[in-house]
């Protein structure tokens, strides 16, 4: 079987599985691997001291998987609307009476490292089913050290835009990527062209300055950084700065043109589930140990620790309302 053909059936099968785009890139190491280690040796990573570990294998698949050839990258929707409940306006998220904080969409489903896994495992088996001869795979999702938004735009998935994210002329940018590090021989797809354009929208609503130029993100400025991966006290700098946030930031995303009539996603896991897009920052502030396992159990908010989540509420409750906490 030529690698034309296994990379359409390999993009058929994507399609079967759900996935909303599926891209194939050479296992190449990145073309901009030396902006990682600047970008790193300038601090911009923050307390994320993983991202400093197994650099060869982060910039190059072949390190990761000795004899890859193609890496498929894959991208599933989770553009989602609140239920009505929690459709709140920017009134009612600051009600003295019943303050709420704001989760980012991505967290208001069930963990996606499980959802999308266990689709590439599916893809990986059933290429396996189709191809007639052995290969090796590797399924990477978010937490193997890869850098999946290059590979993605090395795919033609989307283009990185100027708030870093991946972005897509239909999807959007609401939308999780998967890998598949394959030593099997596919025919790559063309780079995706950007189309940012003259656009700042992104650069423009962060309230933190989290982007010091176009295509370049500070961490340690990052709402999103801030709130889900930073361990320590928040600079007090940037905590009037972080609004009702308490997991994640959707700004940059919010005020992107190419969301505004992105798809909203068919994956039936990614359904809102509690605590919601907006939870009660009093019950944040009140939750016991059991209460965080319970409540948060198969959800990507437990990334953040319970005293994070308690952290993040008093600083969204001080900006909500008049008096503080």
């Amino acid at each position: 079987m030529i690698p034309a053909i296994r990379s359409r059936m390999t993009k058929n099968l994507a399609q079967e599985l759900g996935f909303d785009r599926c891209g194939i890139a050479a296992a190449q190491p990145v073309a901009r691997q030396g902006y990682l280690r600047t970008w790193l040796d300038a601090g911009r990573a923050g307390s994320m001291q993983y991202l400093h570990r197994y650099f060869d294998q982060r910039v190059d698949p072949q390190v990761l998987l000795p004899g890859a050839q193609s890496v498929i990258v894959t991208a599933l929707l989770y553009h989602a609307a609140p239920p009505h409940d929690d459709r709140q306006s920017e009134n009612s998220r600051v009600d003295t009476e019943d303050p709420r904080g704001r989760v980012a969409m991505y967290a208001w489903g069930d963990d996606y490292h499980k959802v999308i896994k266990k689709k590439l495992f599916a893809l990986v088996d059933r290429l396996r089913a189709e191809v007639d001869e052995p290969f090796d795979a590797k399924v990477c999702v978010d937490t193997a050290p890869i850098l999946e938004r290059e590979f993605a735009a090395a795919a033609g998935v989307g283009w990185i835009g100027k708030n870093t994210l991946v972005l897509d002329e239909v999807l959007g940018s609401y939308f999780f990527l998967g890998l598949v590090v394959t030593t099997l021989s596919l025919a790559p797809d063309e780079p995706a062209t950007d189309h940012c354009g003259t656009c700042r929208a992104c650069l423009d609503a962060c309230p933190t300055d989290a982007f010091p130029a176009a295509y370049e993100m500070d961490a340690t400025r990052c709402i999103s950084y801030l709130t889900i991966e930073h361990r320590g006290d928040i600079p007090e700098s940037l905590q009037s700065k972080m609004g009702d946030w308490v997991f994640g930031c959707d700004i940059c995303q919010q005020v992107c043109p190419y969301n505004r009539k992105a798809p909203t996603t068919q994956e039936p896991r990614f359904a809102v589930r509690e605590p919601g897009p907006t939870p009660r920052l009093h019950d944040l502030l009140k939750w016991t140990d059991e209460q965080y396992k319970d409540g948060l159990r198969g959800s990507a908010i437990k990334r953040a620790t319970i005293d994070m989540l308690r952290r993040n509420a008093r600083i969204a409750l001080a900006n909500a309302t008049p008096g503080g906490v």
